[in-house]
């Protein structure tokens, strides 16, 4: 039993971070976008910093939580005896549902840009994607889509 819980804790841990986070990327476009007309419009990088993105868990925490729970559990039911263990059990549960959780979420972060762009015509935006690509303030891009659709590319 004690060699599989290495074994159990790696594989959670590797589960948990699941996140499809390619969705973020200015690179990667949606099936239901594909063949559609898009506008563009061109502007310059007018600031930029780095962000960070929380991508949405697609299990809702339950592999980090749930996982954690069960191999806090099982670590905690390895101390003491009697009552000292059952308490430890809990307690081993309800620490390891929150480390997992914890540890899931941070799988699922990922670098990203914030991207304040001057359109041609004067309009202020800012576009925040995943930082797969360099930009850099005084650049030229092309801002590709429109309202919570939009996709900043070099120009």
């Amino acid at each position: 039993m004690k060699r599989i819980l290495p074994i159990a804790a790696l594989s959670l841990l590797t589960l948990a971070g699941c996140a499809n986070t390619s969705q973020y990327s200015g690179d990667v476009y949606r099936g239901q976008d594909a063949k559609t007309a898009q506008s563009v419009r061109y502007g310059t990088v007018v600031a930029i910093r780095q962000v960070q993105i929380q991508a949405d868990s697609r299990t809702g925490n339950l592999l980090g939580g749930g996982g954690g729970a069960v191999i806090g559990g099982l670590l905690g039911n390895q101390v003491g005896g009697g009552s000292g263990q059952r308490i430890a059990t809990a307690v081993g549960a309800i620490g390891g549902a929150l480390a997992g959780t914890a540890a899931e979420d941070a799988a699922n972060r990922i670098n990203a840009w914030e991207m304040e762009i001057r359109t041609d015509s004067g309009e202020d935006l800012v576009v925040v994607q995943r930082a797969d690509r360099q930009f850099e303030p005084g650049q030229r891009v092309r801002l590709i889509g429109s309202g919570r659709n939009i996709s900043v590319a070099p120009y």
